[in-house]
């Protein structure tokens, strides 16, 4: 297989990556696209053009012809809209950027649920947040099974390389099929 570096315009340089852009890994987002990163923050993220690499006429797509007039696929790809205005998600001022959890709220006691949306939150640790979801994880699983979690965000193809989930995944709910969680659970 031939260098893809070497085939690359000029303008595309060793800040630009090539990435799967897509919301959530859920269908009409998921496409390849092209972000542009600048002294390690995302200047723009735009479609990938696959003229950099196939020649058109070799690229051998489909073409539907009728009435004079021919429909081809582009010859780039077409990323959601999500997926174009990412970077403003990540630079958002509105974004956390550290675990909170709220005051009176206490994952092994009182979670007073009344309060949702009225008590104030205060900053916890990496290792305390990642404790409290991994215990939030069991205890849903425990009491509701494994299909009451749904997990977002893998690819079809990260599917069927990780195997079977013990879980519902987006993606085939979104399909409409739902894998069958493992028996071995927790």
């Amino acid at each position: 297989m031939p260098d893809r570096k070497s085939k690359l315009p000029t303008a595309i340089k060793e800040e630009t990556f090539l990435r799967s852009v897509g919301f959530l890994g859920l269908p009409g987002g998921g496409a390849e696209g092209v972000v542009d990163v600048k002294d390690g923050k995302i200047v723009r993220i735009r479609p990938l053009h696959y003229d950099w690499k196939y020649d058109k006429k070799h690229f051998n797509s489909w073409k539907l012809a009728r009435n004079d007039k021919t429909l081809e696929p582009l010859m780039k790809s077409l990323p959601g809209t999500f997926s174009l205005a990412y970077k403003k998600r990540v630079y958002s001022p509105n974004r956390i950027k550290y675990p909170l959890k709220r005051v009176d709220w206490d994952p092994s006691g009182e979670r007073n649920p009344q309060n949702r949306g009225k008590s104030r939150y205060k900053r916890i640790s990496w290792d305390e947040a990642t404790d409290i979801i991994a215990s939030e994880i069991n205890r849903i699983h425990k009491e509701y099974g494994p299909l009451a979690i749904l997990t977002a965000g893998r690819t079809r193809r990260e599917q069927v390389a990780a195997g079977p989930s013990r879980y519902a995944d987006a993606a085939s709910q979104a399909d409409g099929r739902l894998y069958a969680a493992d028996k071995k659970c927790g």
